[in-house]
């Protein structure tokens, strides 16, 4: 059901819509680890190992989905907002269209340039052609992830987080099942793993495109809405290319990251590993309620409720903080139970890294979270320079003083120590341009019902 986040309390209408997106996050999660995990435990170290060396390849491709997702999702809530439904049908034709010519220039890149990618990133002769094999399955099951993001993208718009949230569980279960059949039962190894993946992105897609396709037709537009307008294909873009920067920077300024903690041996390594499972979880959580504002922002400004996003922020602060003190709590107290999850219990070194980089971070949970809540608004109202801005500031940040720190404690705790800093800084940077960009949109608001006041008493 379609739903209108511009009317109603804002505290209520972003709990309802943000709750099934916190569901999506365990199936997300699900979706990403079950390859790995009936690899390693029903094929063997080789598959396990050729399964995560092309994920990272994976993730190139992935952030061109979201993109498209975030260009798409923002700029059909906007419209949805304003209630011009016919501009609506046409920005998700032209998203669509845009997103089918980009996936096939990404596909013809990833067949042809396959090969070098893993003797990039230099991919050991024993999981070289396992890696191979799941890397050319998954490249052409690449319009399911391109389409399927989109999809749930324009759900997200429409103010319906709850069936996203139905077809990622039903993919995310169906897929663990198909991968163990497969792989058990008709002994495909890596192949199957891969075709598993395709075989549950490709009906799950085929289902919610279809979805989508319905929901729309409800809505009734005068006239035939226009397939492309390059005019809405120019705002997409404004919204999607940063997203896949931000993305792929993100990658590119993780693995740096991890060249700086494999210096430091195999204990720290494990003990990371170990530990940014459970942080990524955290600001995965943190990171799709900043999404759920971006469509409640762009709803509002569709609009003209600026009050409202105001509101909003403040909401989505209240909500986000919230899970910090849970987070926080089993981190500092408890994350020793929680790390031997991932570790054995001999692991003393690593067990004390990880613990380390937990205590470090978790405090700071409540200064990432709302930066990521600011940048959701940014994200919302479109104003991707300074989204950009904040962003590459946090990253640029965390790699550059996780060099810097390291090498002035000869620690590894300088690596941990990089992270509030970036976030700190990045967080009052969100925040300032949230403040800015809503008071010159209030202003301008209020500026225009004065001269329309001024003509009507004329």
């Amino acid at each position: 059901m379609n739903k209108d986040l511009t009317v109603g309390k804002p505290e209520t209408v972003l709990w309802r819509f943000c709750l099934p997106l916190f569901g999506s996050i365990i199936f997300q999660q699900l979706y990403n680890i079950a390859d790995s995990l009936v690899a390693g435990k029903f094929i063997g170290e080789n598959a396990l190992a050729a399964v995560g060396n092309s994920y990272e390849i994976t993730l190139i491709f992935i952030a061109f989905a979201f993109g498209c997702n975030m260009g798409c999702s923002v700029i059909t809530s906007q419209l949805f907002g304003s209630k011009d439904y016919g501009r609506l049908k046409t920005a998700v034709s032209t998203a669509c269209i845009f997103s089918s010519v980009l996936c096939a220039a990404l596909m013809a890149a990833g067949i042809l340039g396959c090969s070098p990618l893993l003797e990039l990133i230099k991919t050991p002769g024993e999981v070289f052609s396992d890696s191979k094999l799941y890397l050319d399955i998954y490249i052409w099951g690449l319009p399911f992830v391109f389409f399927y993001n989109i999809a749930t993208g324009i759900f997200s718009a429409l103010g319906d987080s709850k069936t996203p949230f139905y077809f990622l569980a039903a993919s995310s279960t169906s897929n663990i099942a198909v991968d163990i059949l497969f792989v058990k039962a008709f002994h495909m190894g890596v192949a199957g793993v891969a075709w598993a993946t395709f075989l549950c992105q490709g009906i799950s897609c085929l289902m919610a495109v279809f979805s989508v396709w319905k929901r729309l037709n409800k809505i009734e537009i005068k006239g035939r809405a226009p397939l492309f307008d390059i005019e809405l294909l120019k705002k997409i873009l404004i919204v999607a290319v940063p997203s896949i920067l931000q993305q792929s920077f993100i990658s590119v300024g993780n693995i740096l990251i991890q060249s700086v903690i494999n210096g430091f041996g195999a204990s720290v390594m494990a003990g990371y590993s170990a530990a940014v499972k459970l942080n990524n979880m955290v600001i995965t959580s943190y990171t799709t309620i900043g999404n759920g504002i971006s469509n409640f922002a762009a709803q509002n400004m569709g609009a003209s409720k600026y009050g409202r996003i105001k509101e909003g922020f403040r909401a989505g602060i209240k909500m986000v903080w919230c899970l910090c003190v849970p987070f926080c709590i089993l981190y500092i107290f408890f994350g020793r139970y929680l790390l031997l999850l991932f570790m054995e219990k001999g692991s003393a070194a690593a067990m004390m890294t990880g613990r380390e980089f937990l205590g470090i971070l978790a405090p700071f949970y409540f200064v990432v979270s709302a930066k990521l809540v600011a940048d959701g608004i940014l994200r919302g109202i479109s104003a991707m320079g300074q989204f950009m801005a904040a962003t590459f500031t946090d990253l640029i940040l965390r790699v550059v003083l996780a060099f810097a720190f390291s090498g002035w404690l000869n620690s590894a705790t300088g690596i941990w120590c990089a992270w509030p800093v970036g976030w700190t800084v990045s967080m009052t940077l969100s925040v300032f341009f949230y403040r800015q960009k809503c008071n010159k949109l209030v202003k301008c608001k209020k500026l225009v019902q004065g001269v329309s006041e001024a003509k009507e008493d004329s």
